[in-house]
């Protein structure tokens, strides 16, 4: 694959600083671009770099390179740009897998499945599912009895949607999710552990992404809802009942008890972990391996654990640096103070000699 700047122009909507004719054979971020290789750059701070660099030209935003020596892109946002050129030079195949349904696929009956519906050979549809139109259901992949998909959603392999599930349009569900489990909940009876009740579902609204090993479980009577536009990394896990927001950020290995709602454009890093019954507000960010154990407001910042607001979190870790300094500064202490009760001591015993 190979394309001119004026072509690769084109695709972003760019404007030419250089040689349009200049030829680019790949992509690559600014730290691996080669000759040959079209690479992007955001705002000024980065310009040097691309100058030492040994790519061939860039897609640039935040300002006008008039000092540059190789052709750029001009565009608003360099790495949206640049996203669309990578597609251009290195297409997902995900996007050329063919329609159809394999006859190594087992699709109930009672299925109902919209046009332009691919299932690979074996997946499984159960009774009464119903799929939307241009769906993706890849090898492996289990759609339960009643579970209802929405239009161009994609299930890739071995994810699993418990009975029930709902997923609304341009989902992506990755390997190995799974959604509709059984929620964590027991009560102990006659010294037994005994599940809960599970009749809930859970519900993805659209435009959600799912990561690989995901498991979001069931609801113990209502659902487990996903809101609008959320993306969900890789080893998240949510607890049944919980309420996410729209357009949520979840990082990898997060960890959501039962229970827990968010408001939206929620962000946590990775390995998070939320007690159960908690709300956390809109725009709060949770920052990595932060331990939640109480509600947290709208728009907040919080790390460590137990999690608190940054700032306080910040001076105790700027108190904390500074024990060494502080425990040589009491072992003088303690030196000056034991001195100065010998010396009381030794006037004392020579005023009673007197």
């Amino acid at each position: 694959m190979h394309a001119s700047i004026g072509e690769i122009a084109a695709k972003t909507g760019g404007s030419i600083r250089g040689n349009p004719e200049l030829t680019i054979f790949a992509t690559a971020s600014l730290d691996r671009a080669e000759s040959g290789m079209i690479t992007f750059v955001n705002g000024k701070s980065n310009w040097e770099r691309f100058k030492q660099s040994s790519a061939s030209a860039a897609i640039v935003s935040g300002h006008d390179p008039l000092d540059s020596d190789r052709p750029v892109i001009l565009v608003s946002d360099a790495e949206i740009a640049f996203a669309e050129v990578v597609s251009l030079f290195r297409p997902r195949n995900i996007s050329n897998v063919s329609g159809g349904i394999s006859p190594m696929a087992w699709i109930s009956p009672t299925a109902k499945l919209g046009q332009g519906v691919t299932v690979q050979p074996g997946a499984y549809i159960g009774d009464n599912v119903t799929l939307g139109d241009n769906c993706r259901i890849m090898s492996g992949a289990k759609i339960m009895e009643g579970a209802v998909i929405g239009c161009n959603v994609t299930v890739f392999p071995n994810a699993v949607l418990y009975e029930n599930t709902q997923v609304g349009d341009r989902v992506l569900i990755h390997a190995g999710a799974v959604l509709g489990a059984y929620g964590f909940g027991y009560r102990n009876r006659d010294g037994r552990h005994q599940l809960c009740p599970q009749l809930g579902c859970v519900r993805i609204e659209s435009d959600v992404e799912i990561g690989a090993g995901t498991t979001i479980d069931r609801g113990t009577f209502d659902d487990t809802i996903i809101g609008e536009g959320t993306k969900i990394d890789d080893q998240v896990m949510i607890g049944h009942n919980c309420r996410i927001g729209r357009h949520n950020l979840l990082c990898s290995q997060v960890g959501i008890a039962g229970s827990t709602t968010t408001g939206d454009y929620v962000v946590m890093a990775g390995q998070v972990g939320i007690g159960d019954h908690l709300h956390i507000g809109n725009k709060v960010t949770l920052c990595a391996k932060a331990g939640v154990m109480k509600s947290i407001d709208d728009g907040e910042t919080h790390v460590g654990t137990p999690s608190m607001p940054l700032r306080e979190q910040m001076q105790i870790w700027a108190m904390t640096m500074k024990l060494p300094e502080f425990r040589q500064r009491l072992k003088s202490l303690e030196a000056e103070i034991s001195k100065f009760t010998e010396l009381r001591v030794a006037a004392c015993t020579d005023r009673k000699a007197a």
